[in-house]
């Protein structure tokens, strides 16, 4: 795993975001972190997310660049899956999407990816 934090993210919500994505915070993301086998780094770049319609967007700056759309399901509603047992926002139905391009250049992995499959869902996370 590596943890991009906003570079105009205070030391404090830097520190508090690196405690709830590493576990030590508790609830949901503490069960996803112990799914990680090794932090190859954490650090502050420029975040650029974007949300329009049924696309969503996020540049790290520097390092990735991930623009997904969602799927179109019957009478143009977005298809979705309710339940799932890996789903990262508890509580909330994935939107099933299909990435357009996704690219990540850092930590000595250079990835190149597009047409696969990606999911998005509003989230809430809190501590236990």
């Amino acid at each position: 795993m590596a943890l991009y934090l906003d570079e105009k993210a205070s030391d404090a919500q830097k520190n508090a975001l690196t405690q709830i994505f590493g576990g030590q915070a508790g609830g949901h993301p503490a069960a996803i972190a112990a799914l990680i086998g090794q932090v190859l780094g954490v650090s502050s770049k420029k975040l650029d997310f974007k949300a329009n319609g049924r696309k969503r967007s996020l540049e790290i700056a520097g390092v990735s660049k991930a623009e997904i759309e969602a799927i179109e399901g019957q009478g143009g509603a977005e298809v979705t899956i309710t339940n799932h047992p890996f789903g990262v926002a508890p509580g909330y139905p994935a939107v099933q999407s299909k990435s357009k391009q996704i690219s990540f250049h850092d930590h000595g992995m250079n990835w190149e990816i597009s047409g696969k499959n990606g999911f998005y869902s509003p989230f809430a996370y809190q501590a236990d």
